[in-house]
């Protein structure tokens, strides 16, 4: 007979195994370097799991007792920094039960009593990311209140508005980042909807059938806060849908911050000259010693790529995968860990950029007044006189053309010009083709006039207080 082995003490299993984990394959299967920062989580979790085992008479009350008392030391110890994590156990579960075991014996031991790290992962990242969307809406918001508040100052500032990046319309400074503040409500929209989402129990569909124990997982949803219960145990072990889901609306929300960022480089460059960024916001060159470069902004757009590309990892990494829970999993953690930190620390430094941003009223004037920006106004003067539209599109292309020859905005030609161009061109036609004309007849819901913006300002500003 071949002689029995005693179990080998360095091993993270059972006595399954005949050998101890190589030193290379524990280091590369290791994940407690990155996922300790659910231990937190992962201790609510656990608790909440003891007391419904208690309920249930799975565990006895000294059992329970020594649970508590024993994570409540395992929870100080962590966060004093005293805690020792080991690659010898793996991940942040088993060290955190290993020390646990430690402290009270058995009673730690029967911990993992009807649960496995298949629904103890899946609820502790679910517990993680609810937090973080919770924290992410705060600083969205935050972004939002900066923008408002500099669109309400700046309601009247005229601007020109793009297209193509070429001068289009008239509009206000005030109205151009009422656009941002949407498209960040819309964000604040998604990750709440996906937060719901999130917020399903999976706890209690141990590896990936369930348990044979008679387990109350209602009782322990309502505990952690969860809105219901992930109902097949397949699924809730396996399903990364929720991460991917929220790296995706990262995505999207930087995105928008990158959008934004892209102007405010443009917008600072010389050939603009449409805002300053303060000081604090700004680096020099190692060289040129007039630089002041917009590095910031240009980190954030470049930081977009990171969370864009956490969204395709994810979704790669799940696209082969067979039911139920396999080890690729481990995998889901770091992009999604990465994305959301990219993602708060992006709109924390966006809203003190808002916030310090000041505005260049006369480069903007200047700016508005070389790209012939209410050649579109005069159609619609044309329009009121009753001349059809594309009629009146054609002979204010002929006016631009020639104001072009004479090298000099629409608005500068005299009014005798502008009469060879339509008989139904009258004195009146001035006020229309300045400016602040423009703005102002654009006097709706949605429109560029100035106190449409202060009213719109008023609008998104209640949505936030609520």
């Amino acid at each position: 007979m071949p002689k029995k082995q005693a179990p080998n003490k360095q091993s993270r299993w059972s006595g399954r195994f005949r050998e101890p984990v190589d030193e290379q394959v524990k280091r590369f299967t290791a994940s407690v370097g990155f996922d300790r920062r659910l231990a937190k989580y992962d201790i609510e979790g656990s608790l909440a799991h003891a007391r419904m085992l208690a309920a249930c008479g799975i565990i006895s009350r000294r059992d329970l007792a020594a649970i508590r008392r024993g994570l409540s030391r395992v929870r100080r110890d962590i966060e004093a920094g005293r805690f020792q994590w080991s690659i010898d156990a793996e991940d942040v579960h088993l060290n955190i039960e290993r020390r646990l075991t430690e402290l009270v014996g058995d009673a730690g031991k029967r911990l993992h009593t009807a649960r496995s790290r298949n629904d103890q992962v899946a609820t502790d990242l679910r517990l993680w990311l609810r937090d973080e969307i919770d924290e992410i809406g705060r600083r969205i918001a935050a972004l939002q209140r900066a923008l408002l508040e500099q669109a309400r100052r700046h309601a009247g500032l005229i601007m020109p508005g793009f297209t193509h990046l070429q001068v289009a319309q008239p509009v206000t400074f005030g109205h151009h980042l009422l656009a941002y503040v949407e498209m960040l409500e819309r964000d604040r929209e998604r990750l709440a909807q996906a937060r719901s989402r999130v917020n399903r129990l999976p706890l209690g569909s141990a590896a990936l059938a369930g348990t044979s124990f008679r387990i109350d997982r209602k009782r322990v949803a309502r505990e952690l806060g969860f809105e219901a219960l992930a109902e097949n145990s397949l699924d809730a072990v396996s399903d990364r849908d929720f991460a991917i889901e929220f790296c995706a609306c990262a995505a999207l929300v930087m995105v928008h911050l990158s959008r934004f960022c892209e102007e405010l480089v443009l917008w600072t460059s010389p050939r603009f000259g449409f805002v300053r960024l303060p000081d604090r916001y700004c680096t020099g060159s190692s060289i040129m010693p007039q630089k002041k470069n917009p590095d910031v902004a240009e980190l954030v757009r470049g930081k977009s790529a990171r969370v864009i590309g956490a969204t395709v990892a994810l979704m790669t990494l799940m696209k082969g995968q067979p039911l139920a829970y396999n080890k690729d999993n481990q995998e889901d953690k770091e992009p999604l860990f990465d994305a959301a930190d990219t993602l708060k620390d992006s709109l924390a430094v966006s809203a003190g950029m808002v916030a310090g941003l000041v505005p260049v009223p006369r480069a903007m004037r200047a700016a508005v007044l070389e790209g012939h920006a209410t050649a579109t106004d005069l159609a619609d003067y044309l329009v009121r006189k009753g001349i059809p539209f594309r009629d009146a599109h054609e002979a204010v292309a002929r006016a631009v053309r020639e104001a072009e020859r004479l090298g000099v905005d629409l608005a500068a030609l005299p009014l005798s010009k502008l009469k060879t161009f339509s008989k139904e061109i009258a004195a009146d036609v001035k006020r229309v083709l300045t400016p602040e004309g423009s703005v102002a007849a654009r006097d709706h819901i949605g429109g560029t006039a100035p106190a449409q913006v202060r009213a719109a300002v008023a609008r998104a500003r209640k949505r936030l207080s609520r």
